[in-house]
């Protein structure tokens, strides 16, 4: 269950995660990667009800590892790739979201959490749930980016293409007070 008061998370106590799968002609030559998110800070406010917020900056995406491919990917690959995201895929823009509703659910494991989420430039609602174990908090939901004006990026012609859907996953521990 959430105390009430002001929680706020950031690297120094969970981790914000992007996966991505692989599609296409050419997709055994590709990877599936899994991308933290370095820099980013959420804020939970418990009282009358629960109000949640996370900004992240989008040049903070790392690559910490790819799975699958025709070979292991180096230190020049995870760069290119995180070149690729700050230039052809995020834009270098703000990544917000900011809830609507929050309802934590009688027993308090559970917060099922509406709102808007902005990735480059554009707001569009976002539904999931945040799993509430003592003081450790979860959860994870998939976004189409082309939902927000993203187009997957893609390489050989478009025979190896990252899959449209991504899965945002956040694991934490609510901070000592």
């Amino acid at each position: 269950m959430l105390s009430p008061g002001t929680h706020e998370l950031g690297p120094e106590n969970g981790t914000l995660s992007v996966r991505t799968g692989r599609k296409g002609a050419a997709a055994k030559a590709g990877h599936d990667l899994l991308i933290r998110v370095t820099a980013w800070k959420a804020t939970i406010e418990v009282g009358d009800g629960i109000a949640i917020s996370l900004d992240a900056d989008p040049t903070s995406l790392r690559v910490l590892e790819g799975t699958g491919g025709m070979q292991a990917l180096d230190d020049g690959d995870r760069d290119n790739i995180r070149q690729t995201i700050d230039d052809e895929v995020l834009l270098r823009q703000g990544i917000a979201f900011r809830s609507t509703s929050a309802v934590a659910a009688a027993d308090g494991s559970r917060v099922s959490v509406q709102g808007e989420l902005t990735l480059v430039g554009t707001t569009r609602p976002i539904a999931f749930d945040v799993i509430v174990d003592g003081d450790r908090l979860s959860g994870s939901t998939v976004i189409t980016q082309s939902d927000w004006g993203i187009k997957p990026y893609s390489a050989l012609f478009g025979a190896l293409k990252v899959a449209d859907e991504v899965e945002i996953s956040l694991d934490a521990s609510l901070p000592s007070s």
